[in-house]
């Protein structure tokens, strides 16, 4: 039995270390706290710099109206704050802070040092801190507004220091930040540099669409679609039984040929906040029924105006959680926004010259309000790619008498064989296709359907790997090479990977600010779009729950075989089948494709026989 321990307060300290834990998570969320403080005081210019990724350095200035001298050191108490009076003002909340503890939070798990000055002061005041405890304090010479410099993150709290991740990581989740708010705030000139590098910045020109290029690239800039819901228009006040919420949805979201392997791509803001909302997500991919391919998201930038009394955000320190008084209709507001923007973008085809059987009165070849002028590139970037050519070795593996393994004789001639017989698979005879995506083979007593898409990937993978581990991928040169626009976050990712994908066979390079050039691609991929090939292999590195997630180069060699291997819908002559069998015999685990999913199944004939009524 443990022995009872008399009831006492914490110390200070050590009450102020364990509540930061709520607030500072990680550094990314000290960049949130000090660039919300920073929109709230007014500025227009806020800069941040980070080191190491934040695990070293966090500095954020702003041009805003500064803190007054005879109020900095109480900016850093616990629940100290300009923006809450009285418990009524927490119904309406206008302002990104408001709880007065971030500062303090801060300040707890790290060194810290501000210089700020107010507009009415004619100098400035540096004030440094450690673990939420003054240093000093100094009169300084200083602009409007405030420098704050987070030094040392958790030097004090090493268990939360150990569970960081790692660098690349810390500074993708402050990329991703950054620039969402960047979006909402385009009035606002950010600039963001890593280790004395600027990763992203905007001119605050006001214009949203400068921020969207900045962000995504002008190609994908360039295809977004704005969600236009004036104010004026009854149809957006949502319905919550006699009540009527004025509920304004305005912001950008993606063709439906513009899609993700994940929803990270999907952005809320309410009233200038960045929120996190499961619900309101799933609206956004509910307004694409029916219009992206089964596991795909879209890509959305939303923001959500409604009345502050019909939203708590006092729900959680982060801020990022809130819940609505009438949750239906907001996310009936959100998914009808998006829908009617993606029906009203959808161009209407013209029927040509073609007409009715019986040449119906009255009818135009022409659909009304379709003039026929579309851009060609408009909807290009995720189109199906086309089938890539076959390459099997056409002659039955044989063993090497030197070693014992299978190897394959480089081919002669085609030479199909009645029977396919090896050690790992059963005898089998190539009868016929089913559905373009399925080879049918006859074996001992039944047959067996095998996923070609699931066998050539297994095919491909086993070889890619065979040939990384002994430094001979081939890599297919560009005759021009393919410049490629990134988020600043899968910049991050792929300018830290660069290394690992040159000995893959690609070759990129930088090219200006979230840019790269494509220089050369894995022979596997010579027929893809080589900016496809690339953003694809980026979005499996962003997910990080591939199978062999612990070992990048293996994450990247899945996504190579998968986009190379042979699709469904591609009809197979009876020679390149056989010669996928022999192959797939040939691999060390032919039952199963790299990601787990069986690559044939069997029909015994008593199965069928029963199927039949004969049994």
């Amino acid at each position: 039995m443990i022995p009872s321990k008399k009831i006492h307060v914490l110390s200070e300290q050590l009450a102020s270390q364990i509540a930061a834990g709520e607030v500072v998570e990680r550094p990314s969320s000290v960049v949130k706290e000090l660039v919300e403080n920073s929109l709230d005081a007014g500025a227009r210019t806020i800069n941040i710099s980070v080191q190491e990724g934040g695990r070293k350095s966090i500095q954020v200035a702003d041009d805003g109206q500064g803190i007054a001298a005879d109020e900095i050191e109480i900016a850093f108490m616990r629940h100290a704050t300009s923006k809450l009076a009285s418990a009524d003002d927490l119904n309406a909340i206008h302002t990104l802070g408001f709880r007065g503890e971030a500062l303090a939070a801060i300040s707890a798990v790290s060194q810290v040092t501000v210089v700020s000055r107010a507009q009415d002061e004619q100098s400035g005041t540096r004030l440094s801190l450690a673990a939420a405890a003054v240093a000093s304090r100094d009169t300084v010479g200083a602009p409007q507004g405030t420098v704050i410099a987070v030094e040392n993150l958790f030097y004090n709290v090493p268990a939360r220091l150990k569970f960081l991740k790692s660098v690349t990581t810390e500074k993708r989740l402050i990329d991703e930040f950054v620039t969402r708010y960047a979006l909402a705030y385009p009035d606002v000139r950010f600039r963001l540099t890593h280790n004395g590098r600027v990763t992203f910045q905007t001119d605050g020109s006001g214009n949203v669409l400068d921020v969207l290029v900045a962000v995504y690239g002008p190609e994908i800039a360039r295809q977004l679609l704005p969600i236009d819901t004036p104010p004026a228009d009854d149809s957006l006040a949502a319905d919550s039984g006699h009540h009527r919420i004025p509920v304004t949805v305005s912001g950008y979201v993606g063709p439906p040929s513009l899609h993700w392997a994940n929803r990270s791509q999907i952005t809320l803001f309410m009233n200038g906040r960045f929120i996190k909302d499961a619900s309101l997500t799933y609206a956004v991919i509910q307004a694409y029924h029916t219009l992206l391919p089964t596991g795909r998201y879209p890509l959305g930038i939303l923001f959500i105006s409604m009345p502050p009394t019909e939203v708590d955000v006092n729900v959680h320190p982060t801020k990022t959680e809130v819940r609505f008084h009438h949750s239906n209709a907001v996310f009936g507001a959100v998914q009808k926004a998006v829908r009617r923007t993606l029906i009203d973008a959808t161009p209407i085809r013209s029927l040509g010259a073609w007409s009715p059987p019986g040449g119906a009165a009255g009818w135009s070849p022409a659909s009304p309000g379709w003039s026929g002028d579309l851009d060609e590139h408009a909807f290009a970037r995720r189109e199906e790619l086309p089938q890539q050519e076959m390459r099997f070795d056409w002659t039955p593996p044989e063993l090497d008498a030197a070693t014992g393994n299978t190897a394959v004789i480089p081919p002669t001639r085609p030479a199909p064989n009645p029977t396919l017989a090896g050690d790992k698979l059963p005898i089998m005879r190539v009868v016929g296709q089913v559905g373009a995506a399925y080879i049918i083979t006859e074996g001992p007593d039944g047959v067996f359907l095998i996923d070609q898409h699931a066998a050539h990937e297994r095919i491909l993978y086993e070889q890619f790997m065979a040939a990384w581990e002994q430094d001979q991928v081939a890599s297919q040169g560009l005759v021009a090479g393919t410049a490629i626009y990134l988020s600043p976050p899968q910049a991050t990712l792929l300018a830290d990977n660069l290394d690992v994908l040159a000995e893959l066979g690609f070759q990129i390079e930088p090219f200006g600010p979230n840019a790269f050039m494509v220089r050369a691609i894995p022979a596997l991929l010579a027929k893809m779009d080589p900016a496809q090939a690339v953003t694809a292999v980026v979005e499996d590195l962003e997910q990080g729950d591939a199978p062999l997630q612990g070992k990048i180069e293996a994450k990247i060699i899945l996504r190579v075989c998968k986009s190379a291997a042979v699709k469904a819908g591609q009809t197979l002559s009876t020679a390149e089948m056989e010669a996928m069998i022999w192959q797939l015999e040939a691999c060390q685990n032919p039952h199963t494709c790299p990601h787990g999913r069986p690559t044939l199944i069997y029909l015994s004939v008593a199965q069928l026989a029963k199927q039949f009524g004969r049994i």
